[in-house]
């Protein structure tokens, strides 16, 4: 049996990091989002951060109106941004974690902690049929909750395992790749749809692409550094297919 198509959402967060180290219009996320789209993505995803340090309210209104493909809107889990997606009505919606003095997302959401917040939150996305994620790590209590509250999608946060892989902490990495297969088990076992993102590049994305309870991988930062190399529809030909020669794998 043929393995089954992995989805590759590339987020267009850091070609706006770009554009406001300057200001004005240029490099434009929503053309990059287009060329994503060209070059093989499946879908868009963009982060709305409450500092509006990349992604821009207008930013979200434009690719909502003019992709041709699905988006992702990564968002914290406020009144604030549950009511903009209400109002733009993405076809996803990833609750992750956020903090100020953050560098870019650290972990994962504790979703056992603030359960008690995050329901109603889910409820109301889930209502105005808005596919909600939560970007969680491959933890069971986590995993466990996030099915207990009714998110249909986990985003495993692979953080940890890439970070690990890339400082030759090989005895680490093992350890976080072990989480992370157990974790997407125990997710599909639940009947979660599981995606993973956070610090792929091509060869870490080969990798987890052979994972067959995986649907979907989120990358940004990677394609965007690369794309200063090659080009950034070079870059996402290359990450689609390190992700099918990953995925072929699983039909093994």
């Amino acid at each position: 049996m043929p393995a089954s198509h992995l989805r590759l959402g590339v987020n267009i967060d850091h070609v706006a990091t770009i554009r406001n180290a300057r200001g004005g219009r240029h490099p434009d996320p929503v053309r990059a989002a287009r060329l994503a789209i060209e070059a093989g993505a499946d879908g868009i995803t963009a982060h709305l951060r409450e500092d509006r340090r990349h992604i821009s309210d207008a930013d979200i209104e434009r690719l909502k109106a003019e992709i041709a493909k699905p988006l992702n809107l990564e968002m914290a889990a406020t009144d604030e941004m549950v009511a903009i997606a209400l109002r733009t009505k993405p076809h996803a919606a990833c609750l992750v974690p956020e903090r100020r003095a953050e560098r870019t997302t650290e972990g994962g959401l504790d979703a056992v902690g603030g359960r008690v917040e995050l329901q109603p939150k889910i409820a109301a996305l889930r209502n105005a049929g808005i596919r909600v994620s939560l970007f969680i790590a491959a933890d069971r209590a986590q995993i466990e909750q996030a099915a207990a509250l009714g998110a249909p999608v986990v985003e495993i946060h692979t953080g940890a395992w890439c970070h690990a892989l890339a400082n030759g902490h090989a005895s680490a990495a093992d350890a976080e790749w072990r989480r992370i297969r157990e974790g997407a088990a125990l997710a599909k076992g639940l009947g979660l749809e599981v995606h993973a993102g956070h610090g792929l590049d091509y060869a870490s994305a080969k990798t987890i692409a052979a994972l067959p309870e995986i649907a979907e991988l989120n990358i940004g930062h990677f394609l965007v550094g690369e794309a200063v190399f090659v080009g950034f529809a070079a870059t996402i030909k290359t990450m689609r297919d390190s992700m099918d020669r990953g995925r072929a794998k699983a039909a093994l």
